[in-house]
């Protein structure tokens, strides 16, 4: 990668708006190279199953990760393995990426970093990571076969990563702090009708404890006050998600993300600096999905192109 080179797209970000974006600037004929820290694919790669992305019935989440990988460096796309660290000279018209590979120099940059699930919060959560605490079904179900485990929210994730596991656990306990799901109603069908769930409505969990490793967790119901303790061998946590725009700064931030750290946009998915862009769950928006994210991806590299094309008829 040579300080010299100038790409016409950076993409941030790997998940489905980041190589969408990728897939559409390519074909586009432009220069593009996509940054990304681990696995291509974002949440998506460590989602089980997606029933929901029009035109392909039922597909694993690392398998549409891995194909729309393998079609956007099809077309050009220089995949890059690294982390972003910065960006400089954002103003200008030569954008500076400031990676842990090196500086890359670019005419415009389109955000993508995704998001990422959102601590608990409770004593022994950070303590028990990865001894039993996870957020991510698809990667640690199989290391609880045949146990009793906790999946702890409400939403869509838990309700369908709490069926998953029961591929594995004998058992599985949803704690919800309310009264009814916030889950599709499809989800939530498949949930009651299976026999290994279990649903602890009105409860919140306090605390997370184990010697070594995950062995209980301390309950506390919303209405009664009722406290308790509540035998497992595996804590999943999914009470929402957080963006990973931390990178960014203050300087760049105070710009473009609103209070909770998305970024903000208009519908072509432009930041308020000009040559930004922004797409998929690191958005300000109504829906994260991954149809959604790749509609945001072709928009921002359309329109991006566009940038293009007048910051290089301003060299002439």
């Amino acid at each position: 990668m040579s300080e010299q080179q100038i790409y016409d797209v950076i993409i941030i970000g790997g998940g489905p708006a980041g190589m969408t974006a990728g897939l559409y600037a390519g074909r586009a004929n432009l220069k593009v190279a996509m940054i990304e820290r681990g696995m291509p694919g974002g949440q998506a790669s460590v989602t089980h199953l997606i029933e929901n992305y029009p035109g392909v019935e039922s597909i694993g989440g690392p398998d549409l990760a891995m194909i729309m990988y393998k079609q956007a460096e099809t077309f050009g796309v220089e995949m890059i393995t690294g982390e972003v660290e910065r960006i400089d000279d954002v103003e200008k018209k030569l954008k500076k990426v400031i990676t842990s590979r090196g500086e890359l120099l670019t005419k415009t940059i389109v955000l993508s970093p995704g998001a990422q699930p959102k601590l608990l919060g409770a004593p022994g959560e950070e303590e028990l990571r990865g001894r039993g605490v996870s957020y991510c079904a698809t990667c640690d179900g199989a290391f609880f076969r045949e146990k009793e485990l906790v999946v702890v929210g409400g939403g869509d994730s838990a309700v369908e990563e709490g069926i998953y596991l029961t591929r594995h656990a004998s058992k599985v306990t949803i704690i919800h702090r309310r009264d009814q799901f916030r889950a599709q109603k499809i989800l939530q069908d498949r949930a009651f009708a299976n026999d290994k769930i279990n649903v602890l409505w009105d409860t919140v969990v306090e605390s997370i404890e184990g010697d070594n490793k995950v062995q209980r967790v301390k309950i506390k119901n919303t209405k009664t006050g009722e406290t308790g303790e509540y035998a497992t061998d595996g804590v999943f946590i999914y009470v929402g998600m957080e963006p990973n725009t931390k990178f960014l700064g203050e300087e760049i931030g105070s710009k473009i993300l609103n209070e909770t750290g998305y970024i903000l946009t208009n519908a072509k998915m432009e930041t308020a600096i000009p040559g930004v862009f922004a797409a998929g769950d690191c958005r300000e928006t109504v829906l994260r999905q991954v149809v959604t994210a790749t509609s945001d991806g072709a928009v921002a590299a359309f329109y991006a192109g566009h940038y293009v094309e007048l910051w290089e008829e301003d060299q002439e």
